[in-house]
């Protein structure tokens, strides 16, 4: 994301994971909140950690105090192993989770697209006594994947005319949870020219709340 990513390889279920890691500056004065672990697209589509609405959303919890971890899943960049349909890289995501989070600390999980069902099902699978801080998913890809019922406080945020999934399944998917979905309007799946609005909408949600 810039010159002040840490690059690493960890042990993961299929092998080597690898991981970018970006902290707040030395010159953040807020509190230092915990860790945010982002979940990229689908990696069969060309989905990377690198993609721009996933390094967006690294930006925006940095920004917020967190530091920020981002990750390729089996297969994808330096890591290890192969496509497994979703289930394998939910296991990615936990063993990033466990290998990267200090003891006790507060953590966010999110993700873009395919990467926001993984966090779902993530976030279920957590070790018994264990819950994320909060969940951030952004154009959920819940017509594609089996996205999980995700808890009342879950920020999910998706663009009004996304061509890849329609704006009318995730609300089909939020509608039986109460859940609030905020919409963006005349935005894509890719928030082409808006990601300093999606970046601003996390970073403003954030503040409102006082997290």
């Amino acid at each position: 994301m810039n010159s002040q990513t840490e690059k690493r390889l960890i042990a993961g279920p299929a092998g080597l994971i690898e991981v970018a890691i970006d902290t707040p500056p030395d010159s953040f004065e807020g509190r230092l909140r915990g860790m945010a672990l982002v979940c990229h697209p689908n990696p069969t589509q060309g989905g990377t950690m690198d993609n721009k609405v996933v390094q967006t959303l690294a930006r925006a919890f940095v920004q917020l105090g967190y530091r920020s971890v981002r990750f390729n899943f089996r297969g994808i960049g330096k890591s290890e192993g192969g496509w497994d349909a979703g289930q394998g890289e939910i296991e990615d995501a936990l063993a990033v989770l466990a290998a990267l989070r200090d003891p006790g600390e507060t953590f966010v999980l999110a993700g873009f697209s395919f990467g926001a069902f993984i966090t779902s099902q993530a976030a279920r699978r957590l070790p018994e006594g264990l819950a994320a801080e909060r969940l951030v998913l952004v154009g959920p890809a819940t017509s594609r994947f089996d996205t999980a019922p995700v808890p009342a406080e879950t920020l999910v945020i998706h663009g009004e005319v996304d061509d890849v999934v329609p704006l009318a399944s995730v609300l089909d998917w939020a509608r039986p949870q109460a859940l609030p979905v905020v919409v963006v309007p005349g935005v894509g799946h890719f928030f082409h020219g808006q990601l300093p609005l999606l970046k601003n909408i996390i970073v403003r949600n954030w503040q409102t709340l006082q997290i």
